[in-house]
């Protein structure tokens, strides 16, 4: 039951008790004698004593209290303090359990601990068939994590707030969608490819349907559908899914349609990805999105079978390591570049993938 209605019963409840024993303790200590029973009343009846009307009002409230609450007007909400280890999240939700940290939670984290607890409760629901769990998280998934990481350092005493809701799978993952809209950390792709799932196992694959149910715009809906059809070569790309947002992605995406430059943005994409992860191991700052998505447009702009076209591919600190020249039929040169920061067999790794990709695209050198 949410506070506001527990308390409001629970003050009705007893402001009766207390009435009730004052007008116990009030008879106890003013005994008639026979006398002052025989005397004739002096006058008019007296007003009924405050306490006894205090007492009609007090119970004519709380039955109106308890008719609403039956009636449905006013919810009885239950909330739980909980072990988080006992809980596990929801597959429907968007929010990327695995990509959360002490960053991007640092600010839950503080609040929490400043207050001295979990204050706005997470909504979950009560699971059967899971021996490890008994709950599972539909919408306060950073919640789950903060708690859960402040348990394992330092406040092992820290629970986990939640109120305890019936909801089948497409009302919960309409809920998840409401409270992820007003959340700036969930990225456009996370939403995207949530929806993309939901579409089929909660609207039958009819896109209108889903859109009407989520109020969403139908063309809206359509886009984020076609930026989660991104393949995780070109997310990998990016420094992180977050970094991956519905404007750019889109034309992206629709470029990834067309047979004929797809196989030039997923080779850019392979490249991206592999300086990306030497960048994270090295400390170095990370290609920035915007580069990121320039990169692969480029690619893109020139198609498979155009006129020869240099290729570099960059080595630590973005210097050129090899440079792929002569591009065509007659075979591919290769030049590689002093500098590069990269030892001999990185060098050789990084040409064979990238002779590998040319032969994906089907412009072979082999016999």
């Amino acid at each position: 039951m949410a506070r506001k209605q527990s308390d409001y019963l629970a003050s009705l409840l007893a402001d009766e008790e207390v009435l009730e024993t004052k007008s116990e303790v009030s008879e106890a200590a003013a005994p008639e004698t026979a006398a002052e029973s025989a005397a004739p009343s002096p006058g008019p009846s007296p007003a009924p004593a405050r306490h006894e009307r205090l007492r009609g009002t007090t119970l004519l409230g709380r039955e109106s209290a308890l008719a609403r609450v039956a009636s449905g007007e006013v919810r009885q909400v239950t909330q739980l303090l909980l072990d988080p280890a006992r809980v596990r999240v929801w597959k429907g939700n968007a929010r990327s359990y695995e990509h959360l940290s002490v960053e991007s939670c640092r600010e839950l984290i503080d609040s929490i601990i400043a207050e001295g607890g979990q204050k706005v409760p997470a909504v979950v629901r009560r699971i059967d068939g899971d021996p490890d769990h008994d709950y599972e998280v539909i919408a306060g998934t950073r919640r789950h994590w903060s708690i859960s990481w402040l348990r394992a350092h330092s406040y092992p005493d820290m629970q986990f707030v939640a109120q305890v809701a019936q909801l089948d799978d497409e009302a919960a993952f309409r809920l998840a969608d409401l409270e992820n809209r007003a959340r700036k950390d969930v990225s456009d792709l996370e939403r995207a490819r949530n929806y993309a799932q939901a579409l089929y196992d909660h609207y039958g694959a009819h896109l209108t349907r889903m859109a009407d149910r989520l109020n969403l715009s139908k063309g809206w809906l359509s886009k984020m559908l076609k930026v989660a059809s991104l393949p995780d070569v070109v997310v990998a790309a990016f420094a992180s899914p977050a970094d991956v947002q519905m404007k750019p992605a889109y034309p992206l995406a629709q470029l990834l349609d067309n047979r004929e430059l797809a196989p030039a943005i997923l080779r850019e994409a392979k490249v991206l990805a592999r300086l990306q992860e030497e960048r994270r191991k090295s400390g170095d700052p990370a290609i920035a999105a915007n580069d990121v998505v320039a990169r692969l447009m480029a690619a893109a702009s020139v198609r498979a079978d155009g006129p020869p076209r240099e290729i570099v591919l960059e080595g630590r600190g973005g210097r050129p390591a090899i440079t792929l020249r002569s591009i065509n039929r007659q075979g591919v040169t290769l030049r590689f570049h002093a500098g590069s920061g990269m030892h001999l067999d990185a060098l050789l790794e990084l040409a064979r993938e990238a002779l590998e990709q040319l032969e994906d695209e089907g412009r072979s050198i082999l016999l």
